[in-house]
Parts: C-alpha cells; sequence; structure tokens
C-alpha cells in the first residue's frame, strides 16, 4: 500500500525554489518514496500509465474537482516550448514537483495562459482504507 505521507515528505524535503526542469524526477521519487516502483519515462506527460499501474487511479473529470487532496498527482500535457509536459504532487496546501508551485498546477505563466489539459491521479484510500473511484468523487 502507498503511503502519502513519506511520498510528501520526501517531495517537500528535496523541492527546490525554482524549477530545474526535472519536475518528473522528482515526483516519481517522491512518489517511490511512498512505497511503489513506477516504470522510468523520460517525459513526465508519460508517467499516468505507471502510476494506474501501482495503484492510482485517474479520476474521471478532473475539471470538477474542487480542492485537491494531499497526494494527488497532476499530469499536464506538454505545451509550445515544453515538449514534455509537467508532473506535481499536491502536499495538501500546494502543488509540488521539482519546485514549490506558489501559483497552482500549472508551473509557469506560459502554462497558465495555455491552460493545456491535465488529469489527476488519486491512490484510492480514505484514511488507510482503500475505496474505489466512486467513492472518492461521492
Amino acid at each position: 500500500m502507498w503511503n502519502r505521507t513519506k511520498a510528501i515528505h520526501h517531495l517537500v524535503q528535496n523541492a527546490n525554489d525554482h524549477s530545474l526542469g526535472k519536475c518528473a524526477h522528482y515526483v516519481r521519487e517522491a512518489v517511490e518514496a511512498g512505497g511503489v516502483t513506477l516504470l522510468r519515462h523520460t517525459s513526465a506527460k508519460d508517467y499516468g500509465s505507471s502510476l494506474r499501474i501501482v495503484g492510482f487511479q485517474n479520476l474521471p473529470r478532473p475539471g470538477l474537482i474542487k480542492l485537491p487532496l494531499a497526494g494527488d498527482v497532476a499530469i499536464i500535457q506538454p505545451i509550445r516550448g515544453h515538449p514534455h509536459g509537467h508532473m506535481c504532487m499536491f502536499s495538501g496546501k500546494i502543488w509540488i514537483s521539482d519546485f514549490k508551485q506558489w501559483r497552482g498546477m500549472y508551473p509557469g505563466s506560459s502554462y497558465r495562459r495555455a491552460k493545456p489539459s491535465f488529469a489527476i491521479y488519486r491512490y484510492p484510500f480514505v484514511g488507510d482504507f482503500p475505496v474505489s473511484t466512486s467513492q472518492l468523487l461521492a
């Protein structure tokens, strides 16, 4: 079972003040610090399948989610000049990748202007008990 507290702690402890262009590396390491192993990908945009393999569920309507939950992982599609997309995790307060994203899930002004599509992945548990995606959205 995945431990989101350990994953978030790892991410917070290793986050920088600015982007290093290594979001997938930092978020993958944080997810793995929580006790699962992800398949490696070159691009952040490709990590959705790896998250699903270890038990994360793709929330069916991410645009309807008003408040992300601690441990949610966002996979953001590429925009011009950023061919690998972006990957970040919600700490419970802010989105973090290789840096602390104080302005939201999109990592920079070019992403905020373009508003590319994204998917939110959530490990299916409430407290310490696994649940289904339909229960998470209820």
